[in-house]
């Protein structure tokens, strides 16, 4: 069973309820949000559908204005679908009373949100374990429970300092904490590192991929920066005027992308951290060369590109048991890492 699932999801905010019904229903037959803007109709979500596996990494990532805050809060019930539904381990969001959204998000859903929303007048330990708090678990539980959670997050030491004494990187991760600190089934992170120094977010970006290896947490993350989208994404939305435009991991985006907007889009992508030697690879024309450089079908072309620079010989890519998957030649390498994709290659050859 899927962890999250989004059913045909719209948010259309009107005048009246009916306005509201008519323009799902005019949006469904393809209407455009513009021309329904003009009678007074804002269409926030259009006709959104996905699936979150348990331990995915769920990436929702558009512009300004494209929806993807506004699909977020449909996921944990702070925003009502106008029309849809949303699936949490087979159960109707939807349809639940307010009590019992209320418990679902007390208990398994967490936020990170983009600007910390520490207490500055409780501690870093107090902050960590706030979550369980609201649950009512008794102090000495959840001070362990929120220092392990500290721990996890780099900031073992930190506990009885105040939140302005930390820098904004230290602060996310206080944030960050707090959620891991409920243990909850669901992570919802909303521009959770934009509002940091890209050094800093880099950081961060690094430490949400080394616990997730760890933990295997289920977490939808909304971002605007396409390079965050393609390197911590298992899988990747990418929305535009309310709707989903492309679905799939950030190797079919950047190879295989939909239309010219997801094209012009992912145009200064660094390729280099995103696509791996399966995606840039050919069959071998007879035995490997024996000589060659050996890698797995996993390398990123960061690394694959100082191999194919040090010798003449093509890459060999071989599976984990050793079989030859393929060749990647050095030529084919530098045109996939110029912005071609590699069916273009393919069809120049």
């Amino acid at each position: 069973m899927s962890r999250l699932q989004a059913d045909h999801l719209f948010k259309v905010f009107g005048r009246r309820p009916a306005d509201e019904s008519d323009a799902v229903r005019a949006l469904a037959a393809g209407a455009d949000r513009e021309e329904l803007r003009e009678d007074g109709v804002t269409a926030a979500v259009v006709d959104a559908s996905f699936v979150v596996e348990p331990g995915q990494i769920f990436v929702v990532m558009g512009l300004s204005g494209s929806g993807k805050s506004t699909l977020l809060r449909m996921l944990n019930g702070l925003l009502e679908p106008t029309a849809g539904r949303v699936l949490f381990d087979g159960d109707d969001l939807t349809a639940l009373s307010p009590r019992a959204l209320r418990e679902v998000r007390s208990r398994r859903v967490s936020m990170v949100f983009q600007h910390f929303a520490l207490f500055p007048h409780r501690t870093v330990l107090e902050n960590a374990g706030y979550g369980l708090e609201v649950q009512g678990v008794p102090r000495a539980e959840r001070e362990k429970r929120a220092a392990e959670a500290l721990e996890l997050c780099g900031l073992a030491g930190w506990e009885k300092s105040w939140p302005d004494e930390l820098s904004g990187g230290m602060q996310q991760r206080v944030g960050l904490a707090r959620a891991l600190a409920t243990d909850a089934d669901l992570l919802l992170m909303d521009e959770s590192f934009s509002a940091l120094d890209p050094l800093i977010r880099r950081d961060m970006q690094d430490q949400l991929l080394v616990l997730q290896k760890q933990l295997k947490k289920t977490i939808v993350f909304i971002t605007h920066d396409l390079n965050e989208a393609m390197r911590i994404g298992d899988r990747v939305a990418v929305m535009r005027g309310g709707r989903i435009v492309q679905l799939g991991t950030a190797e079919d985006i950047l190879v295989r992308p939909a239309d010219d907007y997801v094209a012009s889009f992912i145009q200064d992508v660094d390729r280099s951290r995103v696509l791996t030697a399966s995606a840039v690879m050919t069959a071998a024309e007879g035995p490997v060369d024996p000589d060659a450089p050996v890698v797995g079908p996993d390398t990123l072309l960061a690394d694959l590109c100082a191999l194919a620079a040090a010798g003449p010989h093509p890459v060999t890519v071989r599976d984990p048991g050793g079989s030859a998957l393929g060749v990647v030649h050095k030529e084919k390498l530098l045109a996939v890492m110029g912005g071609l994709t590699p069916e273009e290659v393919t069809l120049r050859a």
